[in-house]
């Protein structure tokens, strides 16, 4: 295993992990560029279909973002119908978030692009690297989470 005590070895494995992260969305990056959007666009969309039904104040925990930072990106995809927005039948207030017809393609679309680079990668890799990117990642999420 790495000496992660190294720095050099810090760095490399930052800089590893930025490359790959840089991988992982230049396809969709360039996907949703022709359309006028962007990475918060996709991080919406994404869980949005992830999570259908997810309310607003859901996914503003999801990603992590205030109100402000959600208004804009969130508006365009209701205008370009991409999202629809629907009142909760038990409160009114809370609005419940879906994919459009078109939006479940572009989003469909996007996510087959990283789950092919996904797979040559852990074909690659090999099953035991996998199992490790996947606890590495888990470890990180928790951490996130503060759990």
């Amino acid at each position: 295993m790495p000496d992660l005590t190294r720095p050099t070895v810090q760095l490399q494995a930052m800089e590893d992990f930025f490359f790959s992260y840089r991988a992982f969305t230049a396809k969709p990056d360039e996907m949703l560029a022709r359309r006028g959007l962007s990475r918060v666009h996709h991080r919406i969309l994404f869980f949005i279909a992830r999570y259908p039904g997810l309310s607003v104040k859901e996914l503003l925990a999801a990603l992590g973002v205030s109100k402000q930072a959600l208004n804009i990106p969130l508006r365009q995809l209701l205008e370009m119908h991409l999202i629809s927005s629907e009142a909760s039948a038990s409160d009114k207030r809370k609005r419940l978030l879906g994919l459009t017809e078109e939006g479940e393609k572009l989003e469909t679309a996007l996510r087959r692009e990283q789950a092919r680079l996904l797979e040559r990668a852990f074909s690659e890799a090999g099953e035991d690297a996998v199992k490790g990117w996947l606890t590495v990642n888990q470890a990180l999420r928790h951490q996130q989470l503060g759990e």
